[in-house]
């Protein structure tokens, strides 16, 4: 027998039970936008040029660190404005240090009513290289900077990097977490075995994902989306055909498709997607989760 984690069981996509999402409709689709602020001169991090200063040199890496700071000083901002433009809600993974960094823009995020849902406290740390207590630690950090500003701990988690140990669902169940982000299983929901209980994983992309897709595959602006607009309509036609659900995330990342010319692209993407908001259901993670709670039990795998 091959290790394996426990978590889940195998259920073949063919013969699930398949259900409605609201309004009768078949696909949810939701943004997740992640809000993240790095340290300077240490840690992880993407980069635009491979290696510290483009060549392998030594920290500090400023034209990395000032490059993803562009997407908290600016590029953020702009994503803002076209989510107001187009009606789009937003699922804000949340680096629990931009409180200290950019509180300005988790507000207007707030404002807007978008869900915030845990994301560590740093992109340059993870989580997968701690000991069980110090993960503990970090997890509860992060969600008490959380509840602190929002008047409520956040019911969602994305691990940085998507890292996690072997205890990390049980470690979210028994911190209160209801939902996780970091098991691209799927494309619907599924509920996953915690020693604290019941864990929902919802599906987020590591294909519609602009740091795969930009950063690690180099992507243009037009390739990404296109990539978005492809996966939409397929997903439409399959729902169509077969009955079943799913749920579409979109990754995205302010730094990168903030940037003017991959904005554009991602406005026609986006504005495809909008287009649909009467026969797809436009959500948040959050709202999946309420809703997955409220059906029939059994209807989940």
């Amino acid at each position: 027998m091959l290790p394996g984690h426990g978590r889940y069981d195998y259920r073949p996509w063919r013969g699930r039970p398949a259900y409605e999402w609201p309004g009768g409709t078949r696909l949810a689709v939701y943004v997740g936008l992640n809000l993240e602020h790095f340290a300077f001169g240490q840690g992880l991090g993407a980069e635009l040029a491979p290696g510290a200063n483009g060549g392998g040199g030594p920290q500090p890496d400023v034209l990395n660190h000032a490059w993803r700071d562009y997407g908290n000083r600016v590029g953020a901002w702009r994503m803002l404005d076209l989510l107001d433009e187009l009606s789009l809600p937003a699922t804000v993974l949340l680096n629990s240090a931009m409180y200290g960094h950019a509180p300005q823009l988790v507000a207007a995020h707030r404002a807007r009513g978008d869900e915030i849902a845990g994301h560590g406290r740093t992109n340059s740390e993870r989580q997968s290289t701690l000991d069980e207590a110090a993960e503990a630690a970090l997890i509860a950090e992060a969600t008490a900077a959380i509840a602190a500003a929002e008047g409520a701990p956040p019911r969602g988690w994305l691990s940085p990097w998507i890292a996690e140990s072997l205890v990390t669902p049980d470690l979210l169940a028994e911190a209160g977490y209801r939902y996780t982000l970091n098991w691209c299983a799927d494309d619907q929901p599924i509920w996953m075995r915690t020693r604290a209980g019941r864990l929902l994983a919802i599906p987020y992309p590591q294909e519609v994902n602009d740091i795969p897709a930009i950063v690690a595959r180099k992507d243009g602006a037009e390739r990404f989306a296109r990539m978005i607009v492809a996966d939409f309509e397929e997903r439409l036609r399959q729902v169509a055909r077969d009955g079943q659900p799913q749920v579409m995330g979109i990754a995205l990342h302010p730094y990168l498709v903030g940037q003017p010319y991959r904005l554009r692209a991602l406005r026609g993407a986006l504005e495809r997607i909008a287009a649909e908001r009467d026969t797809v259901w436009i959500t948040t993670a959050g709202a999946i989760l309420d809703h997955v709670l409220a059906l029939p039990e059994g209807m989940v795998p």
